[in-house]
């Protein structure tokens, strides 16, 4: 069974570039960490995560954009699995955050980095 996918994202490009194909839940305001959290809250809820959420090499403590694919349908019965990559994913994450400096990126790092989220997004939809 193939699942319709909603990507939970912060990223601008991500937004611009798949809202024509899939459903699309935009928080610019949102951290990394509160996507990883608003996946959480779905999937608790009995939607099932589609995308590992630390898929690719960047590490959370090194980008402020996170693409998350979850199903758009909500099951009965929550998926476990899911639901121990997500808690499992939060926890690796706050770690690397707490363990590191904040840092302030230029716009085009900022740039680059939508462009790596983005990008690791579309090639695990496709």
């Amino acid at each position: 069974m193939k699942l319709k996918p909603v990507i939970l994202t912060n990223n601008p490009l991500t937004k611009s570039s798949l809202e024509d194909k899939y459903d699309v839940l935009y928080k610019p305001q949102a951290s990394l960490m509160d996507i990883l959290i608003m996946a959480r809250d779905y999937i608790h809820r009995g939607h099932r995560l589609l995308t590992h959420p630390l898929m690719g090499s960047i590490k959370p403590n090194q980008t402020p954009y996170k693409s998350i694919a979850i199903s758009r349908d909500c099951f009965e019965e929550v998926d476990l699995l899911s639901v121990e990559i997500i808690e499992e994913s939060i926890l690796k994450a706050d770690q690397l955050i707490k363990s590191s400096k904040t840092l302030i990126y230029t716009d085009k790092v900022l740039r680059d980095f939508s462009l790596i989220d983005f990008d690791l997004i579309k090639n695990a939809l496709n």
